[in-house]
């Protein structure tokens, strides 16, 4: 089976209406997938919570990747997200993820830190919202 990417993982989880949010995250993540970011850990259940709040809150955007490394069963990135909010404001983040991949190459684990490139203060916790 190939192995996700997180462009394809957050274009299907944020942008890609097609899919619910549990089936966005069916194709990317395990069923034990845990997450921490900015040192704030999240089981599935809490990820699903974050993502369901975000798509309340993102009317669309994009991910750029920059570096890309896959290992065995690690993976690692930095990325940039580009989002328009649905009151029209914008928010542009740099993330920088380490990450192990299930056996069917979905993510397992992925620990993230995230720089605040450009968005209100308010903005600075949408990695984590929910």
């Amino acid at each position: 089976m190939p192995r996700t990417r997180i462009e394809a993982a957050l274009t299907d989880l944020l942008f890609n209406r097609d899919f619910t949010v549990p089936e966005a995250a069916d194709r990317h993540f395990t069923p034990d997938y845990r997450q921490r970011t900015d040192g704030e850990w999240a089981d599935r259940a809490e990820f699903l919570d974050h993502i369901t709040h975000l798509r309340t809150v993102v009317a669309n955007g994009r991910v750029e990747v920059h570096e890309e490394l896959h290992d065995g069963d690690k993976y690692a990135d930095r990325h940039t997200a580009y989002i328009t909010k649905k009151d029209g404001s914008t928010v542009r983040m740099e993330v920088y993820v380490f990450a192990d991949l299930g056996p069917d190459g979905r993510f397992r684990r992925i620990e993230e830190t995230t720089l605040m490139l450009q968005g209100s203060d308010a903005d600075r916790t949408i990695g984590s919202a929910r």
